[in-house]
Parts: C-alpha cells; sequence; structure tokens
C-alpha cells in the first residue's frame, strides 16, 4: 500500500494545544491534530499552511518539526510530518472538525486521539513541559 504523505499542526497557544474532533470519513469523531494531504510537488510547510486556512479559518505560521509517524488505516497508509505552530491571525473556525479544545500536556491522555496521532503524543508532551 503506497503511504500518502500528510502534516499536522500541534498549534500551541498560552501553553496550551489544539485538538480536533473529526467530522467526516472512516475515522469520523476521533481526535486528531489538524491538517491534511501534502499535494504533488508542494513544501509540506506550505501544505500545513493551506490545509489550516481551508480547515480552520486561520493562518498559521509553522515551526520546528516535532516528529514524523507511519501508520496504517484499514483503507489507508500514511506518513504523517508533525509540525509545532502557532497562529498569526484569526481564531479558528470548524469547516470540517465537529469540536475543537484547548488542551494541557496533563490533559493528552484523557483524548480518544486517532491512532497515528497518538503515536507522536510522548514528542509532544515533552515538548510541552520544555516551554
Amino acid at each position: 500500500m503506497k503511504k500518502i504523505p500528510v502534516v499536522a499542526a500541534v498549534i500551541r497557544r498560552e501553553g496550551k494545544i489544539l485538538a480536533t474532533q473529526r467530522g467526516y470519513g472512516p475515522q469520523k469523531d476521533g481526535w486528531e491534530f489538524p491538517g491534511g494531504k501534502v499535494e504533488s510537488g508542494e513544501d509540506p510547510r506550505e501544505a500545513l499552511v493551506r490545509e489550516i486556512r481551508e480547515e480552520l479559518r486561520v493562518d498559521i505560521v509553522p515551526g520546528v518539526e516535532i516528529g514524523v509517524v507511519e501508520h496504517e488505516y484499514p483503507n489507508i497508509s500514511i506518513r504523517m510530518q508533525c509540525f509545532w505552530a502557532e497562529i498569526r491571525e484569526g481564531s479558528p473556525v470548524l469547516t470540517e472538525h465537529e469540536n475543537a479544545k484547548w488542551i494541557s500536556a496533563d490533559e493528552l491522555e484523557q483524548v480518544d486521539w486517532l491512532p497515528a496521532d497518538r503515536k507522536i503524543l510522548p514528542k509532544i508532551k515533552e515538548g510541552m513541559q520544555n516551554e
């Protein structure tokens, strides 16, 4: 199965990160870090800015890469690059997600994350604690 390149933003604000709940598709209702597919020839950070603008109607500044996760779902295989990000302009508006919440490092394990997103949690927690 071919791996689909995707990007995810771990958006930080005041010591918390943004978790979003999928509103459609096979992983509907699962929690994830917002993002999406990288188009052919597109830089991952550019893809992240585009996807977050489409999904949340905010402009972000992508930061350092947190890590890469590979995961096989029953219907798709992904290679997900995760980046820290900050909102440059706007407030999140849900266009594709059914819910969103700002969570602290202590609340990370209380969210029903999708499997791929769960794999990057240790690095995120470490990064949040080192702020």
